[in-house]
């Protein structure tokens, strides 16, 4: 995986994928669990890796990964035309995050590091690397409700996706990011063979193990009946 980037104007991820077809190179996803590779797998040479477990995807990050982070600050405003309070993003702010850097990760969840959870990052703050989380948990409102009782406040993220939902959330002169939230397909994902699903309209089906390992046999046209001639 050459990079991944997450956006807390939406909370998705997208990932820059190495050694795909033509159009596949990116994955991006919403709620995205998060994982650390065991000391095992790092020594057998594994890298960080998106991999499929009962239809679900999570992202197995060495200790060292770093996600670039993109915050969002905005301002509440007075729509003149309707005269009504928006929330305008004003400008984006670029940083990163080590969900999984040194000791301060394993000494919050020790074991738990190594199972798929959903993350929250730490409390943003200009020109400081995030290191950490900021909350964590088995389900996505779980690790909002953790942040939100250590930091008194909802994640970004969160209180983003509420303006957005409500249709108070504006982006000038650009479109809003757009979460999609497709499965990828195929069956595991490593460092070289993360793909993206870009059917939009198509749910796709998952293997389970690696993904994108090998390549999908088409099935052989079959030639149309003949029909006989009429004298």
């Amino acid at each position: 995986m050459q990079q991944a980037t997450y956006d807390d104007s939406s909370g998705e991820y997208s990932l820059m994928l190495l050694n795909t077809a033509p159009g596949q190179s990116m994955f991006r996803s919403a709620n995205l669990p998060l994982a650390q590779l065991t000391n095992e797998e790092i020594s057998a040479g594994k890298s960080s890796e998106l991999r499929v477990e009962n239809g679900q995807p999570a992202l197995y990050l060495t200790p060292d990964f770093r996600i670039e982070y993109v915050h969002n600050v905005t301002a509440t405003q007075t729509d003149p035309q309707t005269g009504q309070e928006e929330v305008v993003i004003v400008r984006r702010e670029p940083s990163f995050w080590t969900p999984f850097a040194g000791a301060l990760a394993g000494q919050a969840i020790g074991s738990l590091l190594f199972r798929p959870q959903y993350y929250m990052p730490p409390v943003y703050r200009p020109g400081v690397a995030l290191v950490g989380h900021g909350g964590y948990g088995r389900s996505y409102s779980e690790a909002v409700s953790h942040y939100q009782s250590r930091h008194q406040a909802p994640p970004a993220e969160y209180r983003n996706r509420q303006y957005r939902a409500s249709g108070r959330l504006r982006s000038p002169g650009s479109t809003a990011p757009r979460v999609n939230t497709n499965r990828p397909s195929g069956n595991g994902v490593g460092n070289s063979n993360l793909r993206r699903n870009n059917r939009r309209n198509e749910r796709a089906r998952p293997s389970g193990g690696s993904f994108g390992s090998s390549p999908r046999r088409q099935a052989p046209r079959r030639s149309p009946a003949r029909s006989g001639r009429r004298r």
